[in-house]
C-alpha cells in the first residue's frame, strides 16, 4: 500500500473479515482544535459526484468549464479549497472523504476505460489527483460500476484511500465485497487519539442500473437496513466520531418505483433510524445542501447532513467539536457549510501532474470521424420533434433491426432518446467525436424489448407527464409549457425523463394534447399512418437506464428482452459516422413532425 504524504495507515481486521484501515496523524500541534487539552474541532471536508472532472474543462465545448451560473468544475479547484482549509484548522486536524460517482462522466473517464484502459497498467487520472490531494477515503457510487468490475477494481488498486461499500455485498460470501468502514485516528495535544469512523453506502439502484455487470455477483441491500449492521460495530470498535459516506440523496424517493424494496435516496432515513451517526455527506442527487439538520427517531440527536452539488462544484465542510471526558472523546456540535470552487484558481501542481492526460483526452474528442450535411441542434428537441433525436433513434433502431431474429424479425422497430444535452449541435460539415458525445452524454448501453401497441401508449403517456396544462391553443415560451428542472423549480422533470419515440421502416407519429390530463394526452398514434391498436407488436430500442427502471416508465422491466449485446449508444454514433462518413438527415428525419404538442387538435406554438 502506498503511504500518504499526510499520513501513515496500517491494516487491521474486522470480525466480518474485512479490512480496515486506521490512520494516525502527525503529533503535529496547531489549528483550533489545540486550543486547549479537553477540547477539540475536527473538520471534515466532503466532495461527491465528480464524475471524471479533474481539471476545469468542458471538453464537448473544447474551452473551459462554464454555466450560466458560473459554477467552476474539478478536482485542481477543489485542491486549492482543501489547501486553504488545511492551513486554516490545521492539516492534522481536518480528514478529506468523497461519496461516490467518480469515474464515469466526462470524456476522460471514458478515454481511461475504453481507449486507454486503465485495465493495461494506465493510472487513472482520478486516481491520480486523489491521491495527490490526500484522500482519506471515499463511497463507492452507482456510476462506479458502468465500465464492469475489472475496471472498478483496477481503479481500488490505484487508490492510496480505501474504497468503502457496505452494502456492496458478495453473492457468493454474503459479506460486503468492498471496505465497509476506515477508522481513521487523529491525535491531538494531550496524548488521546480522536478515533472517526468513516461508513461508506452506495445505490441499490446499482441491481437494476448495471445489472449486467453485477447480477449474479454482487447484491445491494439498503444503506438503513446496512447501516444498522454497521454503525454500532463502528462504536464496539471505538469509533468517537462517525461520518457516513452515503451515494443517496436527501429526499426520499426512487426513480425505479417498486422494482426494489430499498428506496434509492435514503441519506435523511439513515439519519433519522440509525443512532450513532454524528453526520452524513450526501452524493447522487447533485444537490446543493449546505447544512440540513435531521433529528433521529431513536435518540433525539441531531445529525447534520451536507451535499456538495456535483463535479467538483462545491466543498462540503463539517466543524465538529469535541470534548474529552474521562479518557473519551464526546462530539459537542457539528455545523456544515459549502464552499464555492469559483471563488479560488486552480491548484497548479494538480493541473501540471494531470496536463498529459488532460491532453490526450482533448486531442481524441476533437478528432475528426466525418462530415454533416447541415447542423443538427438539440436545443429545441424537449418541446419539438427535431433531427438530432431522429439520429439517435435511427441508429439505435438500425443497430436492434440488424439483430433480430426468428419472427421478432418481422415486427417493426421503433426507438426512444430523451434530450440529454440542450446545447448540443451537430455541427454542418466536420464532425468529431466530441460533437458526437455531447450530444450523448451518457455511458447508456442498448436493448430491445418487445412491447404491444397499448405498451406504446403507455409507455408516451408517461413521458407527456413532462409538460404542463395549458389554458388554450397559441404560443407559449418553452419554460411555460414544460415541468423541466430549472434553478425556479429544483423538483421539475429532468429532460433525460422525457422521451421522444420514433419508427425505423415508417413513421411514428402522434400528438401531445396538453388541454388533457395527464394519463390521457397521446391522441392519433399511428404507424405508417395506420392506427395503433392494443394488440399490435413492435420491438423497441431503449438504453439499459430506462430498460432497468430508471425513471419509472411503465412495461420496460418486464417486456421480453430480444436483443442485448451490452454496446454503448455513444460508441455506436461515433462507429456509426465513421462508417458512413456523412450525416445526411434526409436519411433519418422528415419535413413533417411525427410528434408535435397541441390543444385539442390546434398545434402550439412553443419560443425558447
Amino acid at each position: 500500500m502506498t503511504i500518504t504524504a499526510r499520513r501513515t495507515r496500517v491494516l487491521g481486521l474486522l470480525a466480518a473479515g474485512a479490512l480496515v484501515l486506521t490512520a494516525a496523524a502527525p503529533a503535529t500541534a496547531g489549528g483550533r482544535g489545540h486550543t486547549h487539552d479537553q477540547s477539540f474541532e475536527l473538520t471534515v471536508m466532503g466532495t461527491t459526484d465528480l464524475h471524471g472532472n479533474a481539471v476545469n474543462w468542458d471538453y464537448f465545448k473544447n474551452a473551459e468549464y462554464d454555466d450560466s451560473a458560473h459554477n467552476d468544475v474539478g478536482l485542481a479547484k477543489i485542491s486549492t479549497l482543501v489547501n486553504q482549509v488545511r492551513a486554516d484548522k490545521g492539516d492534522a486536524n481536518t480528514l478529506l472523504i468523497d461519496a461516490g460517482d467518480t469515474i464515469q462522466g466526462t470524456p476522460l473517464d471514458y478515454y481511461y476505460a475504453k481507449i486507454d484502459p486503465i485495465t493495461n497498467g494506465t493510472e487513472h487520472p482520478m486516481a491520480a489527483a486523489m491521491n495527490a490531494i490526500g484522500y482519506d477515503a471515499a463511497a463507492l457510487g452507482n456510476h462506479e460500476f458502468n465500465y464492469g468490475l475489472d475496471v472498478l477494481r483496477t481503479f481500488e488498486g490505484q487508490l492510496d484511500f480505501p474504497l468503502l461499500g457496505a452494502n456492496a455485498v458478495s453473492d457468493r460470501t454474503g459479506r460486503p465485497a468492498f471496505q465497509p468502514y476506515v477508522i481513521e485516528r487523529v491525535r491531538t495535544s494531550n496524548g488521546v487519539p480522536i478515533k472517526v469512523g468513516i461508513l461508506g453506502l452506495t445505490n441499490p439502484g446499482i441491481a437494476i442500473w448495471d445489472k449486467a455487470n453485477v447480477d449474479g455477483v454482487l447484491s445491494f441491500p439498503g444503506l438503513v437496513e446496512q447501516a444498522k449492521v454497521w454503525v454500532p460495530k463502528m462504536r464496539r470498535a471505538g469509533a468517537d466520531v462517525v461520518i457516513v459516506a452515503a451515494h443517496s440523496g436527501a429526499d426520499t424517493s426512487s426513480s425505479y418505483g417498486d422494482a426494489l424494496p430499498f428506496p434509492e435516496n435514503a441519506a435523511t432515513l439513515v439519519a433519522e433510524q440509525v443512532p450513532g451517526i454524528d453526520a452524513i455527506l450526501v452524493g447522487h442527487a447533485h444537490q446543493e445542501i449546505p447544512e440540513r439538520i435531521v433529528v433521529n427517531q431513536q435518540t433525539g440527536k441531531e445529525v447534520v447532513l451536507s451535499e456538495p452539488l456535483k463535479w467538483g462544484e462545491r466543498l462540503s465542510v463539517f466543524d465538529i467539536d469535541l470534548t474529552l471526558h474521562r479518557g473519551h472523546w464526546t462530539v459537542d456540535d457539528v455545523s456544515s457549510q459549502v464552499l464555492n470552487a469559483n471563488t479560488v484558481p486552480e491548484d497548479p501542481a494538480i493541473v501540471s501532474l494531470l496536463a498529459d492526460d488532460h491532453q490526450a483526452v482533448v486531442d481524441y474528442v476533437n478528432s475528426v470521424i466525418g462530415t454533416s450535411t447541415e447542423e443538427l441542434s438539440a436545443a429545441t428537441a424537449r418541446y419539438e420533434d427535431a433531427a438530432a433525436l431522429d439520429f439517435i433513434n435511427y441508429v439505435q433502431a438500425s443497430s436492434v433491426k440488424a439483430n433480430l431474429t426468428g419472427s421478432d424479425a418481422d415486427l417493426p422497430v421503433l426507438s426512444i432518446a430523451a434530450p440529454f444535452n440542450r446545447a448540443a449541435s451537430i455541427p454542418a460539415g466536420d464532425v468529431s467525436v466530441r460533437d458526437i458525445a455531447g450530444l450523448y452524454i451518457y455511458d447508456n448501453t442498448l436493448l430491445g424489448i418487445r412491447f404491444t401497441g397499448a405498451e406504446v401508449k403507455a409507455y408516451l403517456e408517461k413521458s407527456a407527464q413532462y409538460f404542463q396544462a395549458v389554458p388554450g391553443p397559441g404560443t407559449y415560451a418553452a419554460d411555460d409549457v414544460t415541468n423541466a428542472v430549472t434553478a425556479t423549480a429544483p423538483s421539475g422533470t429532468p429532460d433525460y425523463n422525457y422521451d421522444v419515440m420514433f419508427g425505423l421502416d415508417a413513421p411514428l407519429t402522434y400528438d401531445i394534447d396538453l388541454s388533457q390530463p395527464v394519463g390521457s394526452r397521446i391522441t392519433d398514434l399511428a404507424y405508417g399512418g395506420t392506427p395503433v391498436a392494443d394488440g399490435d407488436e413492435f420491438v423497441v430500442a431503449i438504453n439499459n437506464y430506462r430498460q432497468s427502471g430508471g425513471g419509472g416508465f411503465p412495461g420496460v422491466t418486464t417486456a421480453p428482452i430480444v436483443d442485448n449485446r451490452l454496446v454503448e449508444i455513444r460508441q455506436l454514433l461515433i462507429d456509426w459516422v465513421t462508417a458512413q462518413g456523412t450525416i445526411d438527415p434526409t436519411l433519418f428525419s422528415s419535413t413533417n413532425p411525427d410528434w408535435q404538442l397541441t390543444y385539442a387538435g390546434s398545434p402550439l406554438t412553443i419560443t425558447p
